[in-house]
């Protein structure tokens, strides 16, 4: 009997090349859909006056990873926030402002923000406002593993849980808004929704703070319904300022909300 070598070699080809498709057709679909990581630093850009500026990436992206940057732009409403990495003595004025007003603020933090000012912080709870984790030392958090996110988040955490003995609001805004959809979803899972904004204006340089007259101009250009203010508590205008400047949002008809109405108000 003689054999046919080349034939046999090339059935075995074809099973082979069948086999290594049915393989992949086997693959779990979540692997062919994957999204790509996407890497942000926030940014907004401002057409008009008293309008919701352009995101440099949008809501639906943004939202099914629970991360909002505006509230019910329906609604006369405004989300007020502030970023602390330091105390200079402005947040008491600050905290007396907002009393005066009963209106609620978030208030982001690092850890030795916390551990340092544990009265400051009671403070802020006791006066109905949220201290969201703004992670421990405020690093790139675009450059961190998984494991090393996740620790930076639960560090702070842990600080707020020793000085008030309850858990710390699973609230999140990434340092100097630097973030990836992974870190997104990271902190998704981790149960925390991320809270960017769509107001702002440069008040963070103490070496050159604003005047109140550029400070009111700039606020009042960013005002627009369901926008999330981003102040610095460390601003001496802001302090100076802001008693006024609640007033003056009081006065357009203005409500102050609690951040936590962001995801429920964007799922309308």
């Amino acid at each position: 009997m003689v054999i046919d070598l080349r034939n046999i070699l090339a059935k075995f080809a074809i099973l082979t090349v069948v086999f290594i498709l049915a393989g992949r057709l086997n693959q779990p679909l979540q692997e062919t859909n994957a999204q790509p990581v996407q890497s942000c630093e926030w940014g907004l850009h401002f057409e008009k006056d008293g309008s919701i500026p352009i995101p440099n990436m949008s809501d639906d992206i943004l939202n099914p990873l629970g991360a909002y940057f505006h509230g019910n732009t329906d609604e006369k409403v405004l989300y007020i926030t502030f970023d602390a990495g330091y105390e200079n003595g402005c947040t008491a004025p600050i905290l007396d402002a907002l009393k005066k007003h009963s209106a609620p603020a978030a208030f982001f933090l690092v850890g030795p923000y916390i551990e340092e000012n544990p009265l400051l912080v009671e403070r802020m709870v006791a006066e109905g406002h949220t201290v969201g984790n703004h992670s421990y030392n405020h690093p790139d958090m675009t450059t961190k593993t998984k494991e090393e996110f996740l620790q930076q988040l639960e560090k702070t955490a842990a600080a707020y849980k020793n000085i008030m003995g309850t858990e710390m609001p699973k609230f999140y805004r990434p340092p100097e808004g630097k973030f990836t959809t992974e870190n997104l979803k990271w902190a998704q899972e981790a149960g925390y929704t991320t809270v960017l904004w769509s107001s702002a204006y440069v008040d963070w340089n103490n070496n050159s703070q604003p005047s109140h007259d550029y400070a009111f101009e700039k606020i009042a250009q960013r005002t627009f319904d369901g926008a999330v203010f981003l102040l610095h508590s460390t601003s001496k205008t802001n302090a100076e300022i802001l008693d006024r400047q609640l007033t003056l949002w009081e006065n357009a008809g203005y409500r102050f909300g609690d951040i936590s109405e962001l995801a429920e108000e964007n799922t309308k």
